[in-house]
């Protein structure tokens, strides 16, 4: 008999963006190795990315539940459409108008911990049929947007005899953007508690980076496991870098406070020191940009040669990822963003292009580049170091031999690998 699980997830498809891709395979591999899946997901959410494409993706042999939400950004929508969708993306530009600071105020003093906590009561009832039929089951949730988690406290006061793993992609009250959403005393209590109160109710943690880990343990007894993102797609098995411009490619989106103006000072010098570079370079932005950072590669006269694809589908990215020659990863520069694990940095693994990274010191990523021997990591006080590796790379670039030395450690994070821990973590909790 295979044994049931709900999952419970905001993004699903057609969101696009790196969210909606860990729980989609989860749902793909766990009915492989004797799981019963039910994903409840929006039935019509307002996401700010689309991503038809992954529709295709959504396994057959899985249950869905579809649950109507009521989304504020509609409304707020309704004042300004591009404005909301930025927001929503989490582009917001430092010359923010009086609008948008005023949306971000009332979403973070009015909807906590999210403006999804209205979906709770609706999944609630939704679910009720499923849990009398299957009493004893894993619910799992996943968050942001962390009022999922919410839903999974509620279902396991309700019904105890559940177990309940909530899964978190990110950190909750210690990610880089909660210091911008001007949360009032109150506010930021209100989330600390909540917070609290989910890592004990549980009856595991998962989490996505080992720094998220380090900081959840010291705030509850709650069983932890780590369990990262990854890939889902055959490694690149080209031994030789793709034909074209010596192309330095960032996929995703880039963020104003993600702003790498190391990176655009140094790359302005270099086309500025050498003729034969500037004839060769190209960079390459696919996902979407905010207005500031555009205006930043302007002012350092890069614009001549940006290649800016927009959003692309998921499938277009990882094409990009094959055909680029080096593969660049940024992250803001401070103590909370130590944790993040970008998504995209497994699906840059398994392209076997030059990881060129650039973040905080003593970041979690650091050591992955390292252990996978898939690219270098600089911080923002390096800039001899990485004017210097980007000349290397270009300098392997014209011999034809630039390409990874990535090892086989890489398959570690394959989708269908990382689904064997989670099973096991399932089991673990059954115990």
């Amino acid at each position: 008999m295979k044994k049931p699980v709900l999952i419970i997830s905001y993004y699903w498809p057609p969101a696009g963006g790196p969210g909606v891709q860990r729980w989609l395979k989860f749902a793909k591999y766990l009915p492989q190795i004797g799981y019963d899946v039910t994903v409840v997901v929006p039935e019509n959410p307002d996401y700010p990315v689309l991503d038809e494409s992954l529709l295709e993706e959504i396994p057959e042999n899985i249950n869905l539940i579809k649950v109507k939400i009521k989304e504020p950004s509609r409304m707020a929508g309704k004042l300004s459409l591009k404005r909301t969708k930025n927001l929503q993306r989490g582009i917001l530009n430092k010359k923010a108008s009086f609008i948008e600071r005023a949306m971000v105020w009332l979403r973070g003093n009015f909807f906590i911990p999210d403006a999804r906590i209205g979906w709770k009561h609706h999944v609630l009832k939704a679910v009720e049929p499923f849990l009398s039929e299957h009493r004893e089951c894993t619910v799992i949730t996943t968050g942001p947007p962390h009022s999922v988690h919410l839903i999974g406290r509620e279902l396991k006061t309700l019904l105890p005899s559940i177990k309940w793993l909530a899964d978190f992609r990110d950190p909750w009250t210690t990610i880089g953007y909660h210091k911008d959403l001007k949360l009032g005393k109150r506010a930021q209590k209100r989330h600390v508690d909540l917070e609290q109160e989910v890592l004990d109710a549980a009856d595991l943690l998962i989490v996505t980076s080992p720094f998220t880990g380090k900081e959840f343990k010291l705030k509850t007894a709650t069983p932890l496991q780590l369990i990262t993102n990854g890939y889902d797609m055959k490694p690149n098995t080209r031994t030789r870098q793709p034909e074209g411009k010596f192309t330095l490619a960032h996929i995703g989106t880039l963020l104003s406070d993600r702003n790498p103006l190391l990176l655009w000072e140094t790359l302005q010098e270099l086309c500025r020191d050498s003729e034969d570079f500037t004839a060769h370079f190209q960079l390459q932005l696919a996902g979407n940009v905010s207005d500031e950072i555009l205006e930043s590669i302007n002012n350092f006269q890069l614009e001549k040669y940006v290649d800016h694809k927009g959003y692309v589908s998921h499938d277009s990215a990882i094409e990009l990822m094959f055909q680029a020659q080096a593969l660049l990863l940024i992250e803001i520069d401070s103590e909370e963003t130590k944790a993040i694990i970008p998504g995209k940095i497994f699906e840059y693994f398994a392209s076997r292009r030059p990881i060129v990274a650039i973040g905080p010191r003593g970041a979690d990523i650091e050591l992955l580049l390292t252990d996978t021997h898939s690219g270098e990591y600089f911080n923002y006080q390096q800039k001899a170091a990485l004017k210097k590796h980007i000349n290397y790379l270009y300098d392997l670039y014209k011999t034809g031999r630039n390409y990874s030395n990535s090892n086989d450690l890489i398959e570690r994070y394959h989708r269908s690998h990382l689904t064997q821990i989670l099973a096991k973590t399932i089991e673990f909790v059954w115990e």
